[in-house]
């Protein structure tokens, strides 16, 4: 399989840790956004949205959107699981995951930052206006967490945990002070303790900068 992505984009660092969680190997293909790679008419072939990631299977197929490609590896590969436990607690995960990769996460994408800077914000403004979205985001998911465990929802890491971590990180480039969500950062530290979420790190990209 191969993996477009950037280093950056919480979307493609969520699929990095599914992977990496589902012990799936795949190649990395970088994306430079700031070159403007996701418009270029090849990749447009692929996902005519230009959005990150994409998902090329072995056989050619090209999946996209992050949680869509998430629920395939985990119909095609279902251990170790992430979508754990009764209808209810898996309802509860989505929520979780919903709450930062659909309510959040699109509310400080680079394209909605750009239009904002169109509009006329300064660069202190759009900012603000990011960093709004992941408090506000985060703070519901602090009283979302639904858990015993050391994750967000048990004693293993699920969807909510893949989507968690990737977003703390872009609250932190944002300058949101995390450290007003206790539960998340106990979460995330432990996340981060395993090699499926470190390894997925920004920093350990071939295209970090």
């Amino acid at each position: 399989m191969k993996l477009y992505g950037h280093f950056l984009s919480a979307a493609s660092w969520q699929v990095r840790i599914a992977l990496n969680l589902k012990g799936l190997p795949y190649r990395y293909v970088p994306i430079h956004l700031s070159r403007g790679e996701h418009r270029v008419p090849s990749y447009l072939a692929m996902n005519p949205q230009g959005l990150l990631p994409a998902l090329k299977l072995s056989h050619g197929v090209v999946l996209t959107q992050s949680l869509a490609i998430i629920e395939w590896l985990e119909e095609t590969h279902p251990s170790p699981t992430l979508l754990p436990g009764d209808a209810i607690l898996r309802a509860r995960i989505r929520a979780f995951a919903l709450a930062l990769a659909a309510d959040t996460h699109p509310l400080h994408t680079r394209a909605v930052l750009t239009k904002l800077r169109g509009r006329g914000l300064d660069d202190s403004a759009i900012m603000s206006w990011a960093a709004d979205a992941n408090v506000r985001g985060l703070e519901a998911c602090e009283a979302l967490v639904f858990s015993s465990g050391a994750f967000c929802f048990g004693a293993a890491p699920s969807l909510a945990d893949v989507c968690l971590v990737p977003q703390l990180g872009a609250a932190r480039r944002f300058g949101v002070d995390v450290t007003r969500f206790p539960r998340l950062i106990a979460i995330e530290a432990a996340c981060e303790a395993l090699p499926a979420f470190a390894d997925a790190a920004p920093s350990r990209q071939p295209d970090t900068e």
